[in-house]
């Protein structure tokens, strides 16, 4: 198969959207430092989620895609309009604002490509975050990055920090600028993949993780070690006659596939991270021999970065793991899986995908009626990340069936390092989750400001939770409506950010401003009570 046909079969997967769930930590500026009391649980305006719930924020938003990273604490979600929503820790600018610490998930920042100055039409199409930067892709080929620079992993000229996004140069290949696809970061170096399938890199090579074939150590003064610094994206060598399909990034490694299944892995190697059998950090990318053939079932479809470890999905949907993947027995920094191993407890499963965050495993696999079981494991979460519920262990030594997400749809997990967001197609049992954060909402129609009992129950949005009677809406329900329902206010703004999303700077026709109007019942116009009419309040 050639690239632009798998390039067209990934858009094709990528216009299934889904709602965001999230668990975990909260409290952007003090996870996982200790200093700063960073496990979240005495702080109420940001808690650590022990169970999943429906992100409020973006409860009606279709998102396509989720992005995070082992080593981050900031996420960014894709719409089908091609916007990014973004929240989670700021320092150092990671999300492109200046000036404060984080983003929250309850007011997410909503970014065009446009306004970064895109042409017009182009759209986010893939993103990826660092420890400390981020990076997006859009439609038009170009990646733009903001975050930490000190090395030069956002892709500019040394700087401590790149304040708002900026658009990378390059890369070239003899003087032609090539069209970037996919993006990946880890803590101090990226890398993108090209629509010809071709790999690029930037930022520090200490540990090998460029992929240029050399770290430049050398003394500096003070007799301290220096190491090379890449401010534009250089070729990754060794994959010259490879049409390279995926790229993942962890801390300080890489791992990359090709259109045949066959593995590729480079950087920093501590802990067999790199399943070659040795602790030898890797200057070029190196194949995998579990994962070279001949047998075409035993080659890879899909690859996963952690921060100690590599996870590679085979053709034949089993899970293999090398390096260090918990702190005890098997696996754990005293024996860690020096090449890749399958997952004993994770036999019976055929995987369709699979996350890896700062110290949880998820797992999808298929159940025998279709639906699809969340698999999910873990030591030391402490944080929640893993989801299990309210009265169960935060940390899970084996595989465990996911049982809040039991009956749900999960389309694809994002791990991040304390913070897990899941998306999912919403359905009955979906809409059972709770909601984050918690709001107060009116006890009244918002129309008519009227209780009429039993008999006339209200309709609450399952965005605000405000409630409607249904015959106070214009028009007016006959019933209630299956599925998700979102009110007047709800479903305004959202048609107003599409169009925004289509035609940027576009001014509104007076039509278009009068979407989902509500009628004013009789009762309230009487009583002088009569509500205001739907105004758009923009979100963040």
């Amino acid at each position: 198969m050639t690239m632009a046909a798998l390039l067209s079969s990934d858009s094709i997967k990528e216009a299934q959207w889904g709602r965001v769930l999230i668990c975990g930590g909260t409290d952007w500026p003090k996870l996982g430092r200790k200093e700063r009391g960073g496990k979240g649980e005495g702080n109420p305006e940001a808690p650590d989620l022990l169970e999943p719930h429906i992100l409020r924020s973006l409860s009606n938003v279709k998102i396509t895609s989720i992005h995070a990273s082992c080593c981050a604490c900031h996420f960014i979600a894709l719409d089908i309009d091609g916007a990014a929503w973004m929240f989670g820790r700021n320092a150092p600018c990671a999300l492109g604002v200046a000036g404060v610490d984080s983003i929250s998930e309850n007011t997410p920042r909503r970014v065009l490509a446009t306004e970064l100055g895109a042409k017009e039409g182009a759209r986010f199409v893939h993103a990826a975050c660092g420890r400390g930067h981020a990076l997006l892709v859009d439609s038009e080929g170009n990646v733009w990055s903001a975050g930490a620079d000190n090395l030069g992993q956002c892709g500019h000229s040394v700087t401590p920090q790149i304040t708002t996004f900026k658009c990378v140069e390059g890369p070239y290949v003899d003087g032609e600028r090539q069209r970037v696809v996919k993006a990946g970061a880890g803590v101090t170096f990226s890398i993108v993949l090209t629509e010809g399938g071709k790999v690029f890199s930037f930022g520090s090579g200490e540990k090998g993780q460029l992929g240029n074939g050399r770290t430049g150590e050398h003394i500096t003064t003070g007799n301290k070690t220096a190491y090379d610094i890449e401010t534009e994206p250089v070729p990754v060598k060794g994959l010259d006659d490879k049409t390279i399909i995926d790229i993942v990034c962890g801390a300080q490694h890489s791992v990359a596939i090709d259109t045949q299944g066959v593995v590729y892995v480079w950087g920093y190697n501590g802990y067999c991270r790199l399943g070659l059998g040795n602790q030898q950090d890797v200057l070029i990318p190196k194949v995998v021999p579990q994962f070279a053939g001949p047998g075409e079932m035993t080659m890879g479809s899909q690859i996963v970065a952690g921060p100690t470890n590599t996870v590679v999905i085979d053709k034949q949907r089993m899970y293999w793991m090398a390096g260090k993947w918990k702190n005890s027995g098997e696996g754990s920094s005293g024996s860690p899986y020096s090449s890749f191993r399958y997952i004993q407890d994770l036999m019976g499963c055929k995987i369709s995908q699979a996350s890896c965050g700062g110290v949880t495993h998820f797992a999808l696999t298929s159940e025998e009626d279709g639906s699809v079981m969340t698999v999910a494991y873990g030591q030391n979460a402490a944080n929640g990340e893993l989801g299990l519920g309210l009265d169960e262990p935060k940390s899970a030594t084996k595989p465990t069936r996911h049982q809040p997400l039991a009956e749900i749809q999960v389309l694809s997990v994002a791990a991040g390092q304390h913070t897990t967001l899941f998306l999912a197609k919403a359905n009955e049992k979906f809409s059972d989750l709770p909601r984050h954060p918690e709001v107060d909402a009116p006890e009244l129609c918002l129309v008519c400001n009227k209780d009429n009992g039993d008999d006339d129950p209200a309709l609450e949005c399952d965005k605000c939770d405000h409630p409607y009677h249904l015959g106070c809406l214009d028009p007016p329900l006959q019933a209630v409506p299956e599925g998700e329902w979102f009110c007047p206010k709800c479903t305004d703004e959202m048609r107003v950010l599409a169009i925004s999303a289509a035609k940027p700077g576009t001014e509104l026709a007076a039509d278009d401003k009068k979407i989902g109007t509500k009628r004013k019942a009789p009762s309230a116009t009487e009583n002088g009570k009569a509500a205001s009419s739907s105004v758009f309040s923009g979100i963040n």
